[in-house]
């Protein structure tokens, strides 16, 4: 049995083991009451580094439908458009939820896209080095006729990243265990740009200058606990 599969039975295996325990330990308390609240137009900065908020455009791609999950799913919802000197723009979308139970989990972006009608043309893990540490990511390139919408993405369980549906499901049931009720919350930075590469890389600097400006006090809820080297 290859590296692979024994990985895939490992997490089968402790999925399996924690929705029995789930069934005897009965999380009660809510993370989201256990510090300060979150409030999602303070804690993200309107203006930082080179970058500044332009309420002339305004974030909105979902649909109505799409909207009202979205508001059924999430607490909070914010929606920014930012700008630099050059004229870059970079759209910014943060959701959070103070129940991550299993009726009420992230809503990924790569499944919110194609429901929109996107194509995803590309979909990778990475890592952004942010102050010497490394935080876990995805790229996503969409396509909607003309429209090519670069995408990096990532999701905080209480103040841990998860990578993958696979990893928020084990953080949630982690904090499950130890009767809590975990939040959630994801952060999506995206341009209209041709060129994928060109697009991540600013989007890149506009997070590592974003992280610079944030309180410390709230900088695991947004941007986890991060080890590990980066590699972008």
């Amino acid at each position: 049995m290859n590296g692979v599969r024994l990985r895939a039975l490992a997490i089968a295996l402790c999925l399996a083991c924690a929705g029995v325990l789930g069934h005897v330990i009965r999380p009660t308390h809510h993370l989201s009451d256990m510090g300060p609240k979150i409030d999602l137009e303070t804690m993200f900065p309107r203006n930082f580094g080179d970058w500044q908020m332009d309420t002339r455009m305004p974030v909105a791609i979902v649909s109505p439908d799409v909207q009202a999950k979205l508001d059924a799913l999430y607490n909070q919802l914010l929606s920014r458009s930012y700008v630099n000197s050059r004229g870059d723009r970079i759209m910014v979308s943060v959701a959070y939820g103070g129940d991550q139970s299993d009726g009420t989990r992230a809503h990924r972006p790569d499944v919110c896209y194609p429901a929109q009608g996107f194509e995803i043309l590309e979909k990778k893990h990475v890592s952004l080095q942010l102050a010497g540490r490394g935080l876990p990511v995805e790229h996503m390139l969409a396509k909607l006729g003309a429209r090519v919408e670069p995408v990096t993405f990532w999701f905080t369980i209480g103040d841990h990243v998860a990578v993958s549906g696979t990893d928020q499901k084990l953080k949630q049931m982690r904090y499950g265990l130890q009767g809590v009720i975990p939040d959630g919350m994801l952060v999506r930075v995206s341009s209209i740009d041709p060129e994928a590469d060109h697009a991540y890389a600013l989007q890149a600097e506009f997070i590592r200058q974003m992280q610079a400006a944030f309180d410390p006090a709230w900088m695991p809820r947004v941007f986890g606990k991060i080890d590990g080297a980066a590699s972008s």
